[in-house]
């Protein structure tokens, strides 16, 4: 399905889906909603981390175009010491798009994945993209300007990857273990494929990846398409989209208004029906995120579903590609320059309607080539898209894999 807007609807679907009321989800008194520090006040360590009886470290890391990025280090795990002179793995974990560090660690501490990691023996470090809430700073750029919000995923691929990796890998002197989900898998494999990173990288973990989107078709999912293409001349005026803007908030208002779509059971209707969430989990979610990006980065989005491909921002205007790229047409990320023998592991789930089950599949062919004993693939058959992230049972179905995959690694 090539349409315009469908993958600026994809990403957009990560808020939608997480920030509606999921009414399937489980009942819990389990969740982190006992907290009475305020993440936006105090930081993720103070609010998330520490508070669970794990040290944490703030970070800070600027780009080479002067963006200012929040990194968390969780350097041990619970009632444990580093002076064992042993050196930890060092782990990067990354988020999706209008989301940040935070919805790694909205389960209890058994559940969430940066702990989980951190008590079985890994150096932690959570990553924030730049225009999340802790990661809004520039050497000379306000937030208020147009110009901070002039970046794409390309930036991210240019930029904030390569600034995160080589400090971590500064700090700890040591090849770095990767975890990515949704738009973290994208912005990785298309580091990847330019060969970014891959000299500092150990191995990769890839949870729902989205490097295509092509049969994400429910009946919503259409609808919102056409309609973002209607709104490109009103929401991309914009340089900064905010998904609690009014502007934004009035886009999601009109679907709700189409005849057929039910904006009440958002949750299955556009990522599939996510089997493993908590209510208290979902009700922390709300409380913190969505996160904003640039309206560049959604109209990015959007051409690499209409394309078909992985290409870099698209001018549209020849002359303007020919003055970024000194050709007419964007280049394209090639998967298939993927070092062979990267470790990979890819888990996708069967009922996760935003990475689709074919478009992974179409992913793996990419990677066809790869070395057999370098690539591991999981299929879960129950799991939708925010199961990956805040599944209650994704340390049983996921993130004992991922360790198990980056123990096995030499």
């Amino acid at each position: 399905m090539a349409l315009l807007g469908l993958m600026s609807f994809a990403a957009l679907t990560l808020f939608l889906v997480l920030t509606t009321v999921p009414r399937q989800a489980h009942a819990s008194s389990r969740g982190n909603l006992g907290r009475n520090i305020n993440p936006s006040v105090y930081g993720i360590c103070a609010s998330s981390v520490i508070v669970h009886g794990y040290k944490c470290q703030e970070h800070e890391v600027t780009t080479d175009d002067g963006y200012i990025l929040s990194l968390q280090r969780i350097p041990e795990g619970r009632g444990k010491s580093s002076g064992s002179g042993t050196r930890k793995q060092p782990v990067v974990i990354q988020h999706g798009v209008l989301v940040d560090g935070m919805t790694w660690l909205l389960n209890p501490p058994e559940q969430d994945l940066p702990l989980i990691l951190a008590d079985n023996g890994f150096d932690v470090w959570i990553a924030n993209t730049r225009g999340t809430r802790y990661s809004r700073r520039h050497i000379s750029l306000d937030p208020s300007s147009q110009a901070y919000w002039n970046w794409s995923w390309d930036e991210l691929v240019s930029y904030d990857f390569p600034a995160v990796f080589n400090y971590v890998f500064s700090q700890t002197g040591q090849k770095i273990n990767y975890v990515g989900h949704s738009l973290g898998t994208l912005v990785a494999l298309a580091s990847f494929s330019e060969g970014k990173l891959v000299n500092q990288l150990k191995s990769a973990a890839l949870l729902s990846p989205i490097a295509y989107l092509s049969h994400m078709n429910t009946a919503l999912g259409v609808v919102a398409a056409k309609s973002f293409v209607g709104e490109i001349t009103t929401l991309f005026g914009l340089a900064e989209f905010n998904p609690k803007g009014l502007a934004v908030d009035a886009f999601l208002k009109s679907l709700c208004a189409h005849p057929g779509i039910d904006c009440y059971d958002l949750l299955t209707a556009l990522t599939g029906k996510n089997c493993c969430l908590n209510s208290s989990t979902v009700d922390l979610f709300l409380m913190n995120e969505p996160q904003s990006t640039s309206t560049k980065n959604m109209v990015h989005l959007a051409q690499t579903v209409r394309l078909g491909a992985l290409t870099k921002f698209n001018y549209v205007r020849p002359d303007y590609n020919i003055m970024h790229y000194g050709e007419i047409f964007p280049p394209i990320y090639n998967l298939s320059n993927i070092p062979h023998d990267l470790p990979l592991f890819i888990s996708y789930g069967g009922r996760d309607a935003l990475s689709d089950v074919r478009d992974v599949e179409n992913l793996l062919d990419k990677l066809k080539f790869h070395d057999e004993n370098k690539r591991s693939v999981q299929f879960i058959q129950e799991y939708a898209h925010a199961d990956y992230i805040m599944g209650f049972n994704a340390k049983d179905l996921v993130y004992n894999a991922v360790l198990s995959f980056f123990n096995h690694q030499v």
